[in-house]
């Protein structure tokens, strides 16, 4: 399937705001690029354009293409409760995010690889499919076979964690206790102008 496989850092620039991670040269030049960069010929952003740009954000944050949010975004609305919570519920709930969270990689696009390369079991079960949804109660582990990969080891060890997530570092397992509250979840995503955008 097709994804963005371009600079991270130019996307980062695009939105202000560092949206794959730490990053020394966004944190160099925080600006748009170009030779105004600075200067934004159009100052004013409509309202409509304020709308798409959080949807890219996200979807450019969560490594997902438009048919897939869009997907994402009409079961969230068949959903109880508020449908922009439930799009960031359930875009945190997918494999590769589950992976990125549990601290074994260090960035999405990391765990996406993991999960696709086949290192990375759900409930005892090799999974290579990153967007299929991870439901509370599940157990996501590293297979014994990839437990010494560098960056795995790299990463658990500088790894935040989560409440929503019980990890095991000695095994290298997670459990997915519960749906996250959308307070806990640290990304800067006004989900509101996202539904505005969709209920067009």
């Amino acid at each position: 399937m097709a994804r963005y496989t371009g600079p991270s850092t130019k996307i980062a620039r695009k939105f202000g705001e560092p949206i794959y991670g730490p990053d020394k040269y966004f944190e160099k030049r925080n600006f748009p690029a170009g030779q105004h960069g600075l200067a934004r010929k159009r100052k004013k952003v409509s309202e409509y354009g304020t709308q798409l740009k959080e949807k890219q954000k996200v979807k450019y944050t969560y490594g997902v293409l438009e048919r897939q949010f869009r997907n994402l975004f009409e079961k969230a609305s068949r959903m109880k409760g508020m449908t922009g919570e439930n799009l960031i519920i359930l875009l945190e709930s997918r494999l590769d995010n589950i992976v990125y969270r549990m601290g074994v990689a260090p960035t999405r696009a990391a765990a996406r690889q993991l999960v696709s390369h086949c290192h990375i079991t759900v409930n005892g079960e090799v999974c290579n499919i990153p967007s299929s949804l991870v439901k509370p109660g599940d157990v996501v582990a590293v297979r014994e076979r990839s437990k010494s990969l560098e960056v795995i080891t790299n990463s658990v060890a500088s790894a935040n964690r989560f409440s929503w997530i019980e990890f095991d570092a000695k095994n290298l397992s997670g459990k997915y206790l519960s749906t996250p509250v959308r307070e806990e979840i640290p990304e800067t995503i006004n989900e509101q102008l996202i539904v505005e955008l969709y209920s067009k």
